[in-house]
């Protein structure tokens, strides 16, 4: 479905930006809905946290991958599993790949709400005025999942 599109962070600024968004999160604070995602190393093993910005369209959650084939793409890809935190709520889920037609009922509504801040990360300019072929043609380059609630974990308050 993907292809090996990745639009690595640059510099000390996006860092440092990944980490503050990643500790407001972490502390109940979503910069414009941002989440910490936990997903566990394909090779490692050793649980792997990152800022994402889920979204929900038609009552399911999804994670898109903006800056394409990422570790934490390629980890929940593999693993298939994953924590969402806020704050002290912490949830798991199932995460299955969205196909690439599926993708651009997702992206619209993705770019309208965070093409601010992700669609210089994008492999071709778009945005959510863009036409569904413009969006179909960046799909194979934009990993997304759905996130299905885990059915043996509960919302959980962490220590």
């Amino acid at each position: 479905m993907t292809t090996t599109h990745y639009a690595r962070p640059t510099g000390r600024t996006q860092a440092s930006f990944n980490a503050a968004v990643r500790w407001l999160s972490d502390h109940g604070i979503g910069l414009a809905g941002a989440r910490t995602l936990t997903v566990v190393g394909r090779t490692s093993g050793v649980p792997r946290t990152t800022p994402v910005n889920p979204i929900t369209v038609d009552g399911r959650t999804y994670l898109i991958s903006p800056r394409g084939n990422t570790q934490w793409s390629r980890n929940l890809r593999a693993v298939g599993e994953c924590e969402i935190r806020h704050g002290r709520s912490v949830r798991a889920f199932h995460a299955t790949e969205v196909t690439d037609a599926d993708k651009v009922a997702l992206l619209r509504p993705y770019l309208k709400r965070w093409g601010w801040e992700v669609a210089n990360y994008l492999p071709a300019k778009v945005s959510h005025r863009s036409t569904d072929d413009e969006l179909l043609a960046v799909a194979p380059h934009v990993p997304a999942f759905v996130l299905t609630p885990h059915p043996d974990h509960r919302s959980s308050r962490a220590a």
